[in-house]
């Protein structure tokens, strides 16, 4: 073998083994890149979901006021005062 033809052989083999890390290997560079973006993308809905925790628990530790209770009680459980007559409306879409 030429010293030509070891120093192509090298190369071709230098250039193989980096596409092979680069794209192929189970812990290659694509797949470490696209990991730092689903870590990114997973911390900035984390943050999201904790500020939105921290709401719920400062309305929880709020209590209820009349309104809210009552708001509550007649649209989610259909409740209301003697006397009174309910009419639904649904709305078509």
């Amino acid at each position: 073998m030429s010293k030509r033809f070891r120093r192509n052989v090298l190369i071709a083999g230098v250039i193989g083994l980096g596409l092979w890390v680069a794209f192929f290997d189970s812990h290659s560079v694509y797949r470490r890149a696209s990991y730092a973006h689903e870590l990114d993308r997973l911390t900035v809905e984390n943050q999201r979901l904790a500020k939105e925790n921290e709401t719920l628990e400062a309305r929880l530790d709020a209590g209820l006021d009349d309104v809210t209770l009552e708001r509550v009680a007649r649209e989610e459980y259909g409740m209301r005062r003697p006397g009174e007559r309910v009419y639904r409306v649904e709305a078509s879409e």
